[in-house]
């Protein structure tokens, strides 16, 4: 993998990746992780394959098959994909979900990197102490589950995880239970809380484009002590990042976590740092925005 990429890009060296979902045709990580090959000079090619639902199993066996270095994994196939590995990392198997397949000689080895790049992002881009930190997580879905445990894993003090169907909220707080301090209550509720609060997090869909002008907490209810952070990266600014900004909060958007999901993802396959200012550079042009 260390060799040079020949004139033509591709050679017989070259070892091939790529994301595995359905649809897929919008997603930025070959952009993403070919830039990051390309600028570790690392011989290797990362391609979009739609794989539908009923082929998943086929194509998992296709990565051993065919001798690919790893592969990421989206909508829809982040939990049956789970079936076919050989071995889940920890964080995957308490998220409920695999975002990357790493082969290790034909075994495949199942990671989430959601969570963990959730957090790296909020620490470089924020500056927060997550130490005693206490969370609102907005969300009990699967991008809840993962987030929610490597928060736990970084020594917040409590996460209060808020659903408008309160049962979803016991049971992710259940599980985080494991390892840290968590709550359950209804959406509805969470006025009860703000100001208890240092950290909120957006795990919902809630204000994604194209329904922007939606948000998922009512702007009365932030205030300038909290990091305000969404998931959500289209748009960048949603209406809750806005209102958190006009509130005096310091508002954390959810590109970062995008960047640094893919970054751990090619430090796994390549052993190597992951270049993620070129890899925000590239993303950011195919959102045709300057840096």
């Amino acid at each position: 993998m260390g060799k040079q990429l020949n004139q033509q890009g591709i050679n017989s060296d070259t070892v091939l990746y790529g994301v595995l979902g359905d649809p897929i045709r919008h997603s930025r990580s070959p952009i993403m992780i070919g830039r990051a090959f390309r600028e570790m000079g690392i011989n290797a090619a990362y391609a979009a394959f739609r794989v539908e639902p009923q082929d998943l199993s086929a194509a998992v066996q296709g990565i051993r098959a065919l001798g690919l270095g790893g592969a990421n994994v989206t909508i829809p196939h982040k939990i049956e994909v789970m079936r076919y590995l050989d071995e889940i990392d920890e964080g995957a198997r308490v998220a409920g979900a695999v975002n990357t397949i790493v082969n290790k000689g034909g075994r495949l080895i199942g990671y989430n990197t959601d969570g963990i790049g959730y957090v790296r992002s909020l620490k470089n881009e924020t500056g927060a102490s997550l130490a005693g930190a206490r969370v609102l997580m907005l969300g009990a879905g699967g991008a809840a589950r993962g987030v929610a445990y490597a928060l736990a894993r970084e020594g917040v003090s409590r996460i209060y995880i808020a659903n408008r169907t309160l049962e979803r909220a016991v049971e992710l707080a259940d599980l985080i239970g494991e390892y840290t301090s968590a709550v359950g209550l209804r959406t509805a509720d969470v006025g009860d809380i703000m100001r208890e609060v240092d950290i909120v997090v957006n795990t919902t869909s809630v204000g994604m484009s194209p329904n922007v002008d939606e948000t998922p907490l009512p702007a009365e209810l932030l205030h300038n002590r909290l990091i305000v952070s969404d998931l959500i990266y289209n748009p960048q600014e949603t209406r809750l990042l806005r209102e958190a900004a006009l509130a005096g909060a310091t508002a954390h958007g959810g590109l970062g976590m995008f960047i640094y999901q893919g970054a751990y993802a090619f430090e796994l396959w390549t052993g190597q740092p992951a270049p993620t200012d070129a890899m925000r550079e590239v993303v950011l042009e195919s959102f045709n925005q300057t840096i």
